[in-house]
């Protein structure tokens, strides 16, 4: 049971479903059903709602700012999700989650350093090597770094402070508690985005021209990328959240591997730039990231338990 709850297990299951979510989001955002950036993001916000069903699981109303914070914690992490998939639509999906991969974790640990007391938590080398893959993969093309690049930033410091918060709360209240209003503010910032009128009938336009096939595969995605988020969190629960930003390597090792796949075999879905040194930086960086994964591996072991 110390192995299940271990947080860098559980961090790096999650990472996983997460970068087969993101293959998929890549390929639903190159289709016109599915390419409208706001819809998109509403209907991830909004089916986030199902977090209430833990309500019946151990819920204890928290204090009036652990709530707050929590709610704060969820309205951000839509925030962010809208400039993540925005950069993930603008270029190559190994790139684009690659950077996240090297800028997410620093943002991570550069917001935690002034508020929690172990803002890496003694992982120091992993948590280099993995960061040091996520660059070195980023910087494999160079083209969209000018477009993409603002992009990241805000989504890697958006997500950061997110993990942050949630961190927080978590130290201060039981995880179901937290969770409970975290999914709230996420809700609560999909609503936000109907109070304009043009965002408002974008959302409708589009979710009404998909077909029933794509809305189908939509939700599957979600329920996918869904349940990989809530691991997320609750591996933040049970260790520091630089820690579990850096393991987001993993899912940039997915994301490698499947995107190479669709580029051979799948090219009308969508198309990625696998010469040989793009090719060879993505697969360095994809080295660092597995090193750094034993690394904190090993790390762990040694620590013994649940994080």
């Amino acid at each position: 049971m110390a192995l299940v709850l271990n947080g860098v297990l559980i961090a790096i299951v999650a990472h996983g479903l997460i970068g087969i979510s993101l293959v998929w989001d890549k390929v639903l955002l190159e289709q016109p059903a599915t390419k409208n950036l706001l819809a998109y993001v509403f209907w991830l916000g909004a089916i986030s709602i199902f977090g209430l069903v833990l309500i019946g699981f151990g819920f204890t109303m928290p204090s009036l700012s652990m709530a707050g914070l929590a709610l704060t914690a969820g309205v951000l992490d839509l925030v962010a999700s809208y400039f993540y998939y925005a950069a993930l639509k603008a270029g190559e999906a190994s790139e684009e989650l690659a950077a996240m991969g090297g800028f997410a974790p620093v943002a991570t640990a550069l917001i935690a350093i002034p508020l929690l007391n172990r803002p890496i938590g003694g992982e120091l080398a992993g948590f280099t090597l993995m960061t040091i893959g996520g660059f070195v993969m980023f910087f494999a093309e160079k083209q969209p770094l000018r477009k993409m690049l603002p992009l990241i930033v805000l989504a890697s410091t958006g997500f950061g402070l997110t993990a942050v918060l949630q961190k927080i709360v978590f130290d201060h209240t039981s995880f179901v508690s937290g969770y409970v209003f975290f999914t709230i503010g996420t809700t609560v910032g999909a609503l936000a985005m109907l109070i304009p009128p043009s965002w408002r009938r974008q959302i409708f336009e589009h979710s009404e021209e998909a077909s029933p096939r794509s809305r189908f595969w939509y939700m599957v995605n979600r329920f996918l990328a869904g349940l990989g988020s809530f691991l997320v969190v609750f591996a933040i629960s049970r260790t520091t959240p630089a820690l579990v930003a850096a393991i987001s390597g993993v899912r940039y090792v997915i994301i490698f591997i499947g995107a190479y796949g669709i580029t051979r075999m799948r090219p009308q879905w969508f198309r990625e730039d696998f010469r040989r040194w793009p090719l060879t930086a993505k697969l360095a960086g994809t080295l660092f990231v597995v090193a750094g994964l034993v690394l904190v591996g090993l790390h762990a072991g040694h620590a013994g338990g649940p994080r």
